[in-house]
């Protein structure tokens, strides 16, 4: 028996022997009704007396035999919250349309991923301590072969089919579609792995194997799909293949597609080109960037803090630039590099006094551990003489470089009468939400590492598993946007995404054991509870 409103015990003496209904009354405009939950007979009057009081809070002595106990207690709020909104947006149907029970397991793992995070095994473990699994069909011990790692392999067969799904849901021929990659690192040793491999590390672990994962979002960073690459998938090597899957997989006839810089190359612009009804939203590299100064297209000064210059490329006519300039980043830009500049100059200076005879190889290979640990080899003209090193910064280098500190390009071929150049930009910048979703997946909530998986499939499995909590998570955090945005910014906001989840976990389903009766029920939601239940628009 389940009941979220506070139960009472009336006793009924009318009859042959006395009855006791448990009851909870609720009020329906100026009514007040009551619903009943059960009938306990076999007692005695003074028996259901003792337990009447009980219900109403009475002390009764500790060591009474007929004492109110909790046998046990197990968090339920956050967990049925989060599997009712699940099931609300249709997650169960679209894992699997029959109801079997690697679906309600994978369900378990997609809201414990939120709740708990942590690994599968370590959500098993919570069987004691979360009705999660109990809510999904799970009455016995939890099997991590079983109800975790055998529904992943289910899930990973779904996976093309669940994502048709969500992106029929929530991307529109027309619309923009955001897609941006990361990087995810690894420890231990991947030996027979065909994707865990070195490459370009974006979270700056050198010496770890990765895969890289590719994360596909509407315009509101809503994720419908995500894919996992070899670790040494360059960006835009899976450009391509994932602009030919909006038409393919998801139908999608016209779109345009936003993706971080440099991910159009001038390699895969060709391919793009043959995609019928695609257009892209992308910014130009540095190096993009100085060869449209080589040919004069652009100037300095045509970059404003205040206003979009929009520029068209003679050669590539259906080519749109526009032009920003942000002080922020520009002050930022100039103070990092400087600082940089003060450490060359400093780790420099100190090779500079010393001379070592027929050692020109030596000190050259100190040098470029120099220039390549700070990165200002491009401002730097050195050499090395008879053991003895000359060098001096490239000062005009420097100040054309700083002409264009916060400036960036974004290129477009966009039709004007489609989108403004205010548009495109603020488009390109709507990359962020995909990034904060990153950030979620990896760090803040999700936490997509430390991976325990050692076979390829299970890996992708559980990126997708992490991408479907994240899914359901953005959900949540859309209906919870009126508690957060009345709550400020900065370091006094009571309320975040994990702030709810622990308000939510206290309330709980707990045994209880009073006149030798035992009976479930959940703890009454409080104040503050019962204000996220209603913004979810969950009902216990």
């Amino acid at each position: 028996m389940k009941v979220s409103r506070p139960i009472h015990l009336e006793i009924q003496t009318h009859r042959l022997k006395p009855v006791g209904i448990l009851r909870s009354s609720f009020r329906e405009g100026d009514k007040i009704k009551h619903t009943n939950h059960g009938r306990i007979t076999g007692l005695s009057l003074s028996q259901l007396k003792l337990l009447q009081a009980a219900f109403r809070g009475e002390v009764i002595p500790k060591d009474s035999p007929e004492a109110f106990q909790i046998l046990y207690s197990k968090e339920y709020g956050a967990s049925y919250a989060l599997l009712q909104l699940a099931k609300e947006l249709g997650m169960d149907r679209a894992l699997y349309s029959r109801k079997e029970p690697w679906v309600q397991d994978c369900l378990a793992m997609i809201a414990g991923r939120v709740v708990y995070a942590g690994s599968k095994l370590a959500l098993s473990n919570q069987r004691k301590n979360t009705a999660l699994w109990e809510l999904c069909g799970v009455t016995g011990p939890v099997d991590v072969e079983k109800h975790c790692y055998l529904p992943m392999d289910r899930l990973l067969e779904r996976q093309k089919a669940i994502q048709r799904t969500l992106a029929g849901k929530h991307l529109q021929s027309g619309h923009l579609v955001l897609y941006d990659i990361t990087s995810t690192y690894f420890e231990g040793a991947y030996k027979d792995s065909d994707i865990v491999l070195f490459g370009y590390n974006r979270d700056g672990k050198k010496g770890h194997e990765q895969v890289v994962i590719g994360l596909l979002c509407n315009a509101q960073g809503c994720p419908v799909g995500v894919e996992v690459f070899a670790g040494n998938t360059q960006d835009a090597q899976t450009v391509v293949e994932k602009i030919q899957e909006l038409g393919r997989e998801y139908g999608l006839k016209e779109v345009t597609f936003v993706g971080d810089r440099g991910m159009v190359t001038q390699a895969n612009a060709k391919e793009l080109k043959k995609v019928e009804g695609l257009h892209t939203i992308t910014a130009l590299t540095h190096r993009q960037i100085v060869k449209l100064l080589e040919r004069e297209v652009i100037q300095a000064e045509l970059f404003d803090e205040k206003k979009i210059v929009e520029v068209m490329d003679p050669d590539q006519p259906q080519q749109r630039y526009c032009l920003c300039r942000n002080p922020q980043t520009a002050d930022r830009e100039t103070t990092t590099r400087q600082r940089l500049l003060d450490r060359t100059r400093e780790a420099l200076n100190k090779i500079v006094g010393r001379k070592k005879k027929g050692q020109d190889k030596i000190v050259a290979a100190q040098v470029g551990k120099i220039l390549a640990r700070y990165k200002m080899g491009k401002f730097v003209e050195w050499e090395v003489v008879n053991g003895r090193l000359a060098w001096h910064l490239l000062e005009a280098r420097i100040a054309q470089e700083k002409l264009f500190d916060g400036c960036y390009i974004i290129i477009s071929d966009v039709s004007q009468s489609h989108m403004t150049q205010e548009e495109v930009v603020a488009a390109y910048k709507n990359l962020s939400v995909v990034e904060q979703a990153f950030r979620n997946l990896k760090t803040v909530a999700l936490e997509i590492r430390p991976v325990y998986h050692k076979k390829d499939d299970r890996i992708r499995s559980h990126v997708f598993l992490c991408m479907l909590a994240f899914y359901l998570q953005w959900h949540m955090q859309q209906r919870l946007k009126p508690l957060f945005e009345a709550d400020g910014k900065g370091k006094n906001r009571q309320w975040t995404l994990e702030n709810v989840l622990e308000r939510l976990k206290g309330i709980r389903t707990e045994r209880v054991k009073a006149a030798g009766v035992e009976f479930d029920q959940v703890t009454q939601a409080d104040e503050e509870q019962r204000k996220i239940l209603d913004l979810m628009k969950i009902k216990l």
